[in-house]
Parts: C-alpha cells; structure tokens; sequence
C-alpha cells in the first residue's frame, strides 16, 4: 500500500541511498503508484515514499518558501478552512493544496502534530534546527515499522521495505507468532517479524543525528477527562457535529466512490452529504450470483439520493486464480490480512476502476455503538506442536479490563490492532476515507451518555433531521423506526434470525453439526434465507472449489515443518474439513496465511535483496536537498 520508508544514518551516503531506493521499490504494487526518494545528507536523512496518483500524497516533499523545511506524508490530514484562511492572512503562499502543513508547522512548531487531523504518517525535516520529525496519527492506524540497528534508524510503512534491506529480521518473532495465533493479529506495538516494532500511536520522534528523543504528542486520556452530557446535549451536539465533519470527507480532486451497504453508518453519511459534493457513485460489493440485503438497500439508498449505483461482484476468476490472489494479500498487508480476506483487494480494484477515492462508514459501530469482534479466534490446540501451545499461554489473558474506556479500547486497540489488515488491503487499491475517527467525532464519542452509547436512536434521528427518506428505509439488522408494531418486531426477528443463520454457515459451523452441513445447504436454499446478509462462503469454498489447493498448500506446510505446526494434525485437518467432518476454517486460514508469509516475506526478500542492492539509483525519482545559500 502507499506510504513512506527510510532511515536515519550516519552512514556511507551512496549505501544509504541505495538502501532506501531499495525499500521504496518494494513498496511499488501497482502501476498506477507514484513514488520518489528525498536525500538530506548532512543531516543523515534518507527517505522515500510511494503514493496514488493525484492523491493527497502524490506531489511530494512539500516545502516551505526557503525549502529548509520539506515534509514527506503518507495518508491524509484534514484542516478547517479558518487554518488555511489564517495562514494566507500571514503571507503564505498556498502553491499546491498540501502546502499549509509546511506553513502551519512555521508558525506551530512542534504543536502543529497535536493540530492535525486524519490518518497520516510522516517524516518532517527542518534544516533550521538540523532535526528530523517521524509522527504518525493518534490512532497509529496509518502504521510506521521501525528497526534500531548498529547503523541507524529504519522505518517503513510497509514490513516488507524493512525485510528487503535487513537480513536479521527474516524471522518469525515468536511473542508476535504467538499472539496472532491466540488473536488473529499482534499486539502493542509487536509484529511478525524479529526486531521490527511498530511506532506507538501519536508518536513523536525527534531525531538530531545520531540522538532520538522519542515522545507523544496525544494521550486518549485527554478525551477521557471530558464531562458526560445529558442525553438532550448529545444528541444535538451529534448532528451538529456530524453535519460539519461529513464535507470535509467529500472534498476531493479525484472522483469519489461511495461504499453504501444496509448498515446505518453509510446511511448516516449519505443523510448529511453536501449538496456541493461533485463527482459521486455509489457500489456495494456482493457475491459472484444472488442478492443480499446489503444490495437491495443500498440501491434504494442510492436511488433515494439521485445516485448512479453499481454491484461489484467477485467474478468466477476469483476462486479459479485464488492462489495468486491469496499471495497479493498477504504480501501487501505484510501478513495481517490472509486467505479469508482474499476478495479485499479484488472488489476494491473493481471500485478504483470507478472512482479512486472510497468514503466509506467503516468504523462507526465500533466508535459510537460498541460493536466489538475482537477476541480469541480459538484455533484447535491439536494444530499447534506442544511446544508451542505452552507459548500461546502468556498472552491468553485479559487485555482488555474494566479500567479501559470502551471508547479507547475501540479507536487505540481494536481498530488499529485487529481490523489493519483489512484497511492495508483496501488502500493499496483506493484512497481509504471515512468519518467516525475524525478527531472531532471520536471526541464527541467519549462524552455519550450510558443510555445512549450503544444504541441506534442518536444515529436514526440525525437520518430522519436529514432526510425524511433514508430514515424510512430498513437497514440489514433492523426495520425503520417509523415501522408500526406488531410488523417491526416481526422484520426485526426475521432480520436477526437469517443473520445468525448466515454466521453459522459461513464462519460459526460447529463441527457436531458438519455431518448436516448438505442437507442445511438444500434446505435453506430451497427457501432463499442463508445468503442473505453474507456472500463470502469460505468455509464452503475451502471444502469444495477450494479443496485441492488447501490440501496443496497445507501438504507443502507439513513438508516446511514450521517448528509451530503439529504435522501429524495438518493433514487430518485438510481431510476432515474437504470431506465435511468438522470446521477448519479458522485453522486453514491461519496455515495458508503463515506459509505465504514465511515463503513470501521471509525466504522471497532473501532472493530478491542481490538485484535490488545492485539496481542503479534512479536521478528521476531522487530529489536531493541541501541547505540552500542565505541571500
């Protein structure tokens, strides 16, 4: 996916600017990246970044007047008006749409971090105090890797870039093995990989040659201390609030597509579009046949809001070229997202093809009604060698207490811990937008009353103060309010029970009801209820159109002999799920997600790390800086 690489080094400046060109070239995925390197020798700083075309972070660095300070960005941040307004009234010249972040930490300094607002990473340097900046966003969801070795600092948005130049992190770390075979994904600030960490959320880090002073700039705790206000307050607050951060997400120069699904959280967006909103269309990504009801109300939605609308359904390509689109994923997400997230990158390419920016309502459950699927993906002990079984322990017990905020649990743990992989997966196709972590609305959040956090009702009346409409139109889980009893207890029933339906097929089957799996199949096809709110069949798939390559890759994993598999398990596992005896899914996906990682991040940076140090350094893509002469 898009975003920035380098290190900070004392070192031989060619070995540096070659190991940086190095690390962007792995991050180049697509053909329709931008990228480029930005050299500051005398201050030791070597960076690189890769971004969309005309996105936020195409035209890159961004400098000041005296170009002694450039900063390198990845993801986007958003500004009110009153900042750009306020900076034009000083003298700034505003060149390219990006240029106030330069011109805003002029006249902020260091507190300019605390004032910026999205999903961003990024690397500022200023020549003026000979100092480096590394910060990432609040949440740490824009995500920034890191190496201390004896010749430097290495960051990198992606894993891979540091793989690719460090032979020594090749390897399994076991804490982070160990804590995603408990989770589905690493903790804190721990990876896959050995030696490599992340960057802790709102990092600020502060390099001046070879001393690093490492430091936050926004601690939760400052949302936390905010007062609860009464019902009446928040709920007013709320559309106002929403109604002025929704704009901001629609301000593009690209086209911007709009995922809808039957959930309240894109029909809150859709509700307080602006009226100038420009270039829209609308999709919602389905199965290869049928009709879910995440289709059937997005359309109304869409048609309510004079939207062009589009299905983008996997086509029969997907699971006859599943190997290949298994390896992207896994690849690009560094490992966070596996085999069951396959489809991610295949519908967003779809959507790119559409518009190149995705507003989305990812996030809004978690954030204002505490939705959570965070926890134990409870693999089968009998997968794993005893040895290791004795690792997963330690990491089992509770992480999230009663002395957590709901709220920080959600924005700093589960959102950037448990549901990255899915987001690397999208941005490497599309420019990922959505609302609810906005700075302002993830505040607002913590201030909710118990009575209302967690529920529907603040989200179902700003859509009925909107648009009369939307608010008459069901969502997936749940008839509209304005539907008279006794019918809405008889829609919401019917709702809750083909969703519980579609979970136990799709993903919850237990194994003592594998034996019944055919004749559920008939049953509830014959009477069109399973499909209806999901269209990945994973579980089915891995037993049917999926089975060779399965029993292939995980036949390949017993032969590896990973020191955490047990392999006299492996292949009763394959077996027994291909022929129905039992649900591997969770299990099956773990093997074939960790072996690609294992034979694509590990051993292929090793086949690829010869070429890449030896290709010659590009002068189009380098942009050297050095201090520029006093007038």
């Amino acid at each position: 996916m898009p975003g920035i690489t380098g290190m900070i080094s004392e070192g031989p400046t060619e070995r540096c600017q070659r190991l940086v060109a190095a690390m962007v070239r792995s991050m180049e995925h697509e053909p329709f990246y931008a990228s480029g390197t930005y050299f500051a020798p005398e201050l030791g700083v070597y960076a690189g970044w890769t971004a969309h075309e005309n996105s936020f972070a195409a035209s890159q660095p961004l400098f000041n007047e005296r170009r002694d300070i450039a900063l390198i960005v990845s993801g986007e941040c958003f500004a009110n008006s009153g900042i750009r307004s306020g900076l034009r009234g000083k003298g700034h010249r505003l060149e390219t749409a990006n240029d106030w972040l330069v011109h805003l930490y002029e006249e902020e300094g260091e507190q300019f971090f605390e004032k910026l607002n999205g999903l961003f990473s990024g690397l500022l340097i200023d020549k003026r105090q000979g100092k480096a900046f590394l910060f990432n966003d609040r949440y740490g969801l824009e995500r920034i890797y890191w190496h201390e070795a004896k010749d430097g600092s290495y960051f990198a948005s992606e894993a891979k870039a540091l793989l690719r130049v460090l032979p020594e992190t090749r390897v399994f770390d076991e804490e982070g093995l160990a804590e995603f075979l408990t989770y589905g994904c690493t903790l804190e600030g721990r990876t896959l990989f050995r030696s490599i960490q992340l960057l802790p959320a709102a990092s600020l880090w502060a390099f001046e040659r070879a001393r690093c002073r490492k430091r936050k700039y926004f601690s939760p705790q400052t949302w936390e201390s905010q007062p609860v206000i009464s019902n009446e307050a928040f709920t007013a607050r709320f559309e106002e609030t929403f109604r002025h951060v929704v704009p901001r997400y629609f301000t593009s120069q690209s086209r911007t597509g709009i995922s809808l699904t039957g959930g309240l959280d894109t029909r809150m967006i859709m509700a307080c579009r602006p009226h100038n909103a420009g270039d829209i269309v609308s999709y919602t990504f389905s199965g290869e046949t049928g009709e879910t009801f995440d289709d059937r109300l997005a359309a109304q939605v869409a048609k309510g809001c004079g939207l062009e609308h589009r299905l983008l359904r996997l086509g029969p390509d997907f699971l006859s070229d599943f190997a290949s689109h298994v390896d992207r994923t896994v690849f690009v997400t560094d490992g966070c997202f596996g085999a069951t997230g396959a489809h991610e990158i295949y519908l967003n390419k779809l959507a790119r093809q559409l518009a190149p920016v995705r507003l989305t309502g990812n996030y809004g459950s978690e954030i204002l009604r505490g939705v959570s699927t965070f926890k134990p993906i409870a693999l089968s002990p009998a997968l794993l060698s005893p040895g290791f079984n004795a690792a997963l322990r330690p990491v089992a017990g509770p992480f999230a207490d009663g002395s957590t905020h709901p709220i920080t649990f959600a924005a700093f743990r589960e959102i950037p811990w448990n549901l990255f992989g899915s987001l690397a997966a999208v941005r490497s196709q599309v420019e990922f937008r959505t609302p609810y972590l906005d700075n302002e609305m993830v505040a607002l959040a913590y201030r909710a009353p118990e009575s209302l956090w967690k529920s529907p009702l603040p989200a179902w009346q700003l859509v009925k103060a909107n648009s009369t409409l939307l608010s008459r139109i069901p969502t997936d889980r749940s008839p509209s309010p304005d539907t008279p009893q006794p019918a809405a207890a008889l829609e919401r029933f019917f709702l809750e029970a083909t969703f519980k339906l579609d979970y136990l097929n799709n993903e919850g089957w237990p194994h003592w009801l594998s034996p019944f799996d055919s004749i559920f199949d008939r049953v509830t096809s014959s009477l069109k209820i399973v499909g209806l709110h999901k269209y990945l069949h994973y579980r089915r798939w891995f037993r049917r159109e999926l089975a060779e390559y399965v029993e292939a890759v995980i036949s390949n994993a017993r032969t590896q002999q990973a020191p955490f598999w047990n392999p006299y398990f492996l292949k009763e596992m394959a077996t027994n799920h291909v022929e129905g005896h039992n649900n591997y899914v969770s299990e099956i996906n773990a093997v074939l997600t960790l072996e690609a990682v294992e034979r694509l991040l590990l051993r292929g940076a090793g086949r690829q790390e010869s070429n890449e140090f030896n290709a010659p350094v590009s002068p189009a893509v380098i942009v050297e800086q050095t201090q520029p002469e006093l007038a």
